[in-house]
């Protein structure tokens, strides 16, 4: 084409519609990149925080992956402006406490522990923890936790913790061992007619390597025995004047009338034969059809799967939802264990491990994980309400046990407690082992608990 020779319409017009495609293609080019260059821009002002557990494992070092990555997921959701991680450890039980208090009294920077109920007051006395009183009240969730459950979370009316779940302990029994040796399993709701069942269990089931009834005998052997004292009107300790140090504070008050009376009903085991177990495996005995009577909290140790299971178990297994009782006018009781949450006050991010925790919480979030392990609810809408269905589905006697929940009792959250467990445990073997009786017993540590507490 010659420089005078003019473009027809057509070529004008392809031209212009190439050069339209040029521009275009260039202005896209450019705001990507601007938006690249704003995206870029936007993740380098992201704040990066770690934040950091130790957490006891449950039995199960994989166990916590399926509460804490949908909580995390969640947590990040809410903070988009925050880029947030979780670095948390586990440990067995045996080796926990004392690695969350070294790490804590090293003042090392740690966010969110798991605090067995029983540590509660020392970790909390010796102001290990952070007080959540204040986020608890503009939470406004306490009303739906069970009394105790949530008592189970306060040191000195403040609040150090909140107790995730629980278990309760009652009566499981083989119906066909029991059927086979005559024993109604009714009998086993009061004290006579439990010792009576264990006389009659034994004689016929000894000879097969079979025991009655299982009496616990190892370290926490006081756990089986407060829910006597309990249901006679007794309690471990009691508020007091005169202390030399502190004013009002607690005193040993388990070898009271009621303490001596449930302490006899172990002597009277004793003395009918029923032999006090040193080796404890959690259940794991029972269902190894080595005794045909167990006081535990079995349900942790029931595979949990489908409907189908579950009422196959209960074909073969009996439970009562309770510790039997002296007579039936006896309102029974049983004991509560299980896992509180709490914030050290080593935190570098108090807010953020608060907020976790309440997500953690949430009942369609806890829910689901608590019906894979069989643990108990504290909250009464994950033990009696929408979220109760799909655990009644799997769990075997779920409403009974549930139903056990308002009348459990929980040890003392003082910094002493330990102590005085110890001292119960020794009072326990005296009995076990004929070393002396029961008011002796009682009264000896008693006096060792009174000089723990400072009196």
């Amino acid at each position: 084409m010659s420089p005078t020779q003019q473009l027809s319409p057509v070529q004008t017009w392809l031209l212009i519609v190439v050069l339209l495609f040029f521009i275009l293609f260039i202005y896209a080019g450019t705001q990507e990149g601007i938006q690249g260059i704003g995206d870029s821009s936007l993740q380098s002002k992201k704040q990066n925080i770690t934040l950091t557990a130790l957490l006891e494992d449950q039995g199960d070092p994989t166990r916590w992956k399926s509460l804490i990555e949908p909580a995390m997921q969640k947590l990040m959701e809410r903070h988009p402006d925050l880029d947030i991680e979780i670095n948390y450890t586990t440990s067995p039980y045996n080796v926990t406490r004392l690695k969350i208090l070294s790490a804590l009294e090293a003042k090392v920077p740690v966010d969110l522990i798991t605090v067995d109920q029983i540590w509660l007051g020392e970790f909390a006395g010796k102001g290990l923890l952070s007080d959540l009183t204040n986020f608890t009240e503009t939470w406004g969730r306490q009303s739906d936790w069970y009394q105790a459950n949530w008592d189970g979370g306060v040191y000195q009316d403040k609040v150090y913790g909140i107790w995730a779940w629980t278990d309760v302990r009652g009566i499981w029994y083989w119906k066909d061992i029991l059927k086979e040796s005559g024993v109604d399993p009714q009998s086993l709701m009061t004290w006579g007619g439990y010792i009576d069942a264990a006389k009659k269990l034994n004689s016929v089931l000894r000879p097969q390597g079979i025991e009655g009834v299982h009496l616990t005998g190892a370290g926490h052997s006081p756990d089986l025995w407060y829910p006597y004292l309990w249901m006679l009107g007794g309690d471990i300790v009691s508020i007091k004047q005169g202390n030399p140090t502190k004013g009002t504070y607690w005193y040993p008050s388990f070898n009271s009338s009621e303490g001596l009376r449930a302490l006899n009903f172990i002597k009277e085991q004793i003395d009918a034969g029923i032999l006090p177990q040193k080796d404890h495996f959690w259940g794991e005995e029972f269902l190894d059809r080595k005794f045909a009577v167990m006081i535990e909290a079995l349900q942790h140790h029931v595979p949990i799967t489908t409907p189908l299971n579950r009422t196959h178990f209960e074909q073969n297994v009996g439970f009562i939802p309770m510790f039997p009782v002296p007579d039936e006018t006896t309102r029974t009781s049983t004991l509560m264990g299980g896992w509180e949450l709490g914030v050290p006050v080593t935190s570098a991010h108090k807010d953020l491990a608060w907020e976790l925790i309440t997500i953690m919480l949430e009942p369609q979030m806890l829910g689901p994980y608590l019906t894979k392990h069989a643990n108990m609810p504290t909250q009464i809408p994950i033990g009696e309400g929408q979220y109760s269905l799909e655990p009644r589905e799997v769990v075997p006697y779920y409403d009974q046990l549930v139903s056990m929940i308002p009348n459990g009792g929980t040890r003392p959250s003082i910094p002493e407690y330990p102590q005085i467990a110890e001292f119960i445990k020794e009072a326990l073997d005296a009995i076990y082992y004929g070393t002396a009786s029961p008011q002796g017993a009682l009264d000896d540590a008693a006096e060792k608990s009174a000089k723990a507490l400072g009196w």
